[in-house]
This record gives structure tokens, sequence and C-alpha cells, in this order.
């Protein structure tokens, strides 16, 4: 949003002066108290005190408004509520007027209550006819409510009207937090909403948006669209200056290898996790890949170093891989003083790197599924998470992974409460719920009462959602405790818990004891299609690790063509089998995962 000023009108103070009609002011005029409502200027005694002695009705209501105004920048919303509700019936019925009213009333709303309940008050009818300042702060404080109430269409939708009553000199800033929101939001979103006839810079950004997710990693494609979307919108704020990530990827060179090399362990004990990657990789290539491009399948088992020179020495101008974590760091020593580098896709990522130009990091990190699930929370409207996990290196990295991204998003620490497998389990539930604590003192009040003494103990009442990071034998387990464990009186909590804990054989009736949690993966294991049905007739033996592997491939090829455009504009996503997929400014790939839910026994996509 726009930086907040003194002033509790949000738009600035030269903005102000553009939009107010100017008029002469005598000196004499210069001694009075100022009633216009564009600014704050005096103590709420002040203004109080013109209203009793003001003989016109409108100046009186000037100057309440005012009072309330000054009492809501002092934080005392009682006060400017008593105001508001008092003057209501008097108030004279000219609309700049009920426009403050209306205005200041959905301030107070939005402190004393919620942003919801405060949305629910702003509303202007169309016949109002309002002075441009009292419309772009309108404008702007509803973009505000709607980003509080994390609703991004209206969001913008607002955004770009308040570009509407703003000079060009200061429409960038708007400008880029349009692009800001928009660019998280998902290909087909912005397609529900771009044809809004009634508000065409709203639709207009929506339209850009578009063309350049669908076709960032398309040059010819996206330089067509974009210049017959300036020809048919040239007075469109985006027109006249694009974007600059979008002009960065207009300008980037994709990639378009004839030789790549993948390096895997292809023999050894690490072979069988190496198989379902090279199978996707193969898949990828016989689906669309172009055939004039050689794959190379080097084995790195005699040695990372070795491995990677077969790969120059088969003239390998692309490089996807090595995928165990040790070869990773071993590979980035021995290129760390070498430059240019061969564009290279990492299979893995380290915790620590250099970032350097081409080279690209894609796994499935377990960290990685823990950030976007703090997001999906976030994004659900949860405020008081809780989270139970298992107490081992792979859970203790996501729920710290979990709360760095809770904490940039809330500027809040999520609970986390560890778990051991066996009867401790139970105990860390009973722990994490307050359990214990209740039974504790029901047992204190009959020693003093008597045994007969009925009492049901009591859960904790303040957190609204459990995330659960639980392999899956035992996650049923877990979810068993909760059930038992969560107190009458206390209302039902959202569960999630992350692909750890999916089922290998949802028909059975463990996934009956699930019903109601929800769980991320990768989209392609979400849906069921011809190509999964394909894989598991071909190897049936695979456990959903193996599969989503062989969609890692897949992506890993399919990826190549697109990074270079990815890279220089984050805004784009690309939505492969492993998830929707987008490159971070250190070369890292992003995931964003699919949520489903197990509803009578069975997982389905949310």
């Amino acid at each position: 949003m726009l930086k907040r000023l003194i002033s509790i009108k949000f738009i600035s103070a030269a903005t102000v002066a553009l939009l107010v009609a100017g008029c002469t002011v005598t000196k004499e005029q210069q001694t009075l108290i100022n009633s216009s409502l564009v600014s704050v200027e005096q103590p709420a005694s002040v203004y109080l005190s013109e209203a009793t002695k003001s003989t016109l009705d409108e100046k009186r209501d000037r100057y309440l408004l005012l009072a309330a105004h000054a009492y809501i920048n002092d934080g005392n919303y009682s006060a400017a509520a008593n105001i508001l509700t008092s003057m209501q019936k008097l108030m004279v019925k000219e609309p700049t007027i009920l426009a403050e009213h209306v205005y200041l009333t959905a301030r107070i709303t939005e402190k004393t209550v919620t942003p919801e309940a405060a949305l629910a008050k702003l509303q202007y009818p169309a016949h109002w006819q309002l002075p441009r300042w009292q419309m772009a702060t309108y404008h702007q404080f509803k973009a505000r409510l709607y980003r509080e109430t994390k609703q991004p269409i209206d969001q913008v939708r607002q955004l770009s009207m308040l570009s509407n009553y703003l000079p060009k000199t200061e429409m960038t800033q708007v400008n880029d937090v349009i692009w800001q929101v928009l660019q998280p939001l998902h290909e087909e979103t912005i397609k529900t909403f771009m044809q809004e006839a009634s508000n065409p810079t709203f639709s207009g950004w929506l339209q850009l948006t578009y063309i350049a997710k669908h076709y960032a990693v398309e040059p010819t494609q996206l330089v067509k669209y974009l210049g017959e979307w300036q020809r048919n919108n040239p007075e469109h704020p985006g027109a006249l200056k694009l974007p600059s990530d979008l002009e960065q990827a207009l300008n980037a060179k994709p990639f378009k290898p004839q030789n790549i090399a993948i390096l895997l362990p292809l023999s050894g004990p690490r072979a069988s996790v190496a198989e379902p990657i090279r199978m996707g990789i193969m898949a990828s290539y016989m689906n669309e890949f172009d055939s004039k491009v050689t794959l190379h399948f080097i084995d790195t088992q005699a040695g990372i170093e070795l491995a990677y020179q077969q790969a120059l020495d088969k003239g390998a101008d692309f490089v996807i891989g090595p995928l165990l974590p040790n070869e990773v760091e071993e590979l980035q020593r021995i290129n760390q003083n070498k430059q240019p580098l061969i564009p290279q896709l990492y299979l893995n990522q380290t915790e620590q790197f250099t970032a350097i130009d081409n080279q690209f990091y894609f796994s499935l990190s377990p960290a990685q599924e823990a950030s976007d699930a703090a997001k999906k929370l976030f994004a659900d409207g949860v405020e008081l998470p809780l989270l139970l996990v298992s107490n081992d290196a792979i859970g203790k990295r996501m729920a710290e992974s979990f709360n760095q991204a809770w904490q940039s998003l809330s500027e809040s620490t999520a609970e986390v409460h560890y778990f051991d497998p066996g009867d401790q389990m139970k105990l860390t539930v009973q722990e994490a719920l307050g359990v214990k604590n209740s039974q504790a003192r029901i047992a204190r009040m009959k020693e003093l009462l008597g045994s007969k003494l009925e009492a049901d103990f009591r859960s904790r009442q303040d957190i609204d959602a459990i995330y659960m990071v639980s392999q899956s034998q035992n996650l049923t387990l877990l979810k068993a405790f909760l059930d038992v464990n969560f107190s009458v009186f206390a209302e039902p909590v959202a569960l999630y818990t992350s692909s750890r804990g999916r089922l290998e054989n949802e028909s059975n009736q463990s996934a009956q004891e699930l019903n109601k949690v929800m769980i991320s993966d990768i989209p392609w294991l979400l849906q069921a299609n011809d190509e999964t049905r394909m894989v598991e007739t071909l190897w049936s033996n695979w456990n959903n690790s193996q599969k989503r592997l062989y969609a890692m491939g897949f992506d890993a090829l399919d990826l190549v063509n697109r990074l270079a455009q990815m890279h220089a504009f984050p805004g784009y996503q690309y939505n492969g089998r492993s998830g929707a997929l987008s490159v971070q400014p250190n070369g890292v790939i992003e995931r964003k995962l699919t949520w489903g839910k197990y509803q009578q026994g069975r997982l389905t996509p949310l």
C-alpha cells in the first residue's frame, strides 16, 4: 500500500493540493479554524468548541467530523464513536458529510471489531458526487481492508480505481503495488476476472498479467501479445511504462541446448532413488521435447568430478544434476572460480551457497513444503497455529522453515511441540492441548470435594489450526490422540499435514481415520489421469515418494527452455507435475503445492 503519512488521510499532501479545488484565502479567514475535511490540524477539543459556536448546520457537522477524526488519530475510538452516533439524527444530507461519516465509522470498526466488519460499513452509493480527494481516500482505505482480509483481486480492483484519482506523477507507486499483488496469483485466477468492462484499468492490469504469465517463456509470442495489448490500451498505466521485470523477461535470451548431460547415480546404492527421475526425464523427452536435442545420462557413482568432465567431453551445453547433496556441494566447489559456467539445473540444494548466473536448484525439499504450508494456513485466515512435529532431523528442519515463513507473514512465532513415537506421543498431545493441566486441576478438585465429583477436562481454545509433521505410520495414531484429547467444550480446529503423512493405500480403514485432515502434495498425485495410471501399471511397486521423483524428473527437462525467462520474471509460474514452479532471485526453484482433504475415507483435491 502507499506509505501512510502523519495525517490519517492516506493520500499525500501533494496529491491533496492537486485534488482539492483551489480558492483564495483572506487574512480574516485565516484566523478561523479550518473546517475542511481533507486533514486534521487541531486537537478534538478545539473542533468541539467550534461546533458548539457554529450557526450553520453544515459547518457544525464538519467540525464534529473533524473532532471524531482527531480522536481516531489519538486512538480514542470510543469518544469518536460517541460523536458520530450523537450527530447522526441532525446531520445534513450532503454527500461529502455523509461520506465522511461512513468513512470514519469504518475506521473505528476496523480498530474495534474486524476489517471484514469495516468493509461492510464502507459503502458509498454510486449517485454521490464527491470531491476527488475523498474518492481517492475511499478507494485507498478499501484496498487496505481487502489486503488485510486477504482478498487480492478486490485489493487490485480498488487500487485500479484509486489510480483514476491521482496525478500521473504519483501513479507509479500504486502501479508497483498492483503488479506485486498480482504476481503470486495463479494464471487461471487471473483469467477468471480479466473481462470486467466496467473497470478498464483493472481488467487491463489482469490482461497484462495473464499475457506475462502465459507467454513468459515464449519470447516471440510474448512480444506479439504485449504489442497487441499496448495498442488496445494506449492510456493504461502499464502501457505507458511496462513493469521492470516484464521488460527484463522480454530481453532475456532463452536456453536452447542441443546436448544435455544428466548426472545421476545410475549404479550403486542410490541408483534406486535416481531411477524414477531418469524415467521422468525420458517420459518428458518422449512427450514433446525437441527431437534434435541429445540426452547424455552419465553415472556419478565413480565421482562427480569425473562425471562432470565426461559431460564436458560430450559437448554438453546444459547440465541436469547431480542429485545427491554431497555431489552438489563438491561440484559447487569445483566450479567456484570457473567462468563462464555451463547452465545447470542441480537436482538438490544446499543450505549455504553463492548465487551464480545460470545456476539453478530444484528439489522436493520438505523444508520448502513446510514453508508453503505456512503460506497456505495464513491465506486460510489462521492466526494461532500449533505444530506437532516428529522429533527427527527432517521434522526439525520443517518446523524451522514453517516458523520462518510464518514470522515473515504474521510477525509472530508458531508454537511447536516435538513428539516421539509410542506412548510419548499421547503425552505430547495432551501437553500441547493443555489437557494435562486440566486433568491436574480436576484431580485437585476431587481431593478437596470428594471423588464423586464429575468433571470433563478442557483443552485449550486459543489455537485455530494444527499442522502435523509426521510419517504416515504415525499420523493415524497422532490424529486419534487429537480426537480423544479435544474437549467437548472446544470448537474443532482445522488439521493440516504434509506429504510425509500421506497413506500409501488410501482405500483402507486408516484413510477413514484421517477424515477432515488437509494434506499438501504434488498436483500430479492428487488427480488421477492417464499418465498416473500408466505409471501405476508400468511400475506397480513404486511408492508415493518414487512417483514424486518421477514427476520431478519430468519437470526438470520441461524447465530447461523456460529457466532464463522465469529467472528474469519472478512472477511467472510454470504449472508442472510437481507443483506451480517459479524461480527465486538466487536460482532456487520454489514449489507451490496442491492441497487435498480426506473425506469419507478418500483423499480429494480442494
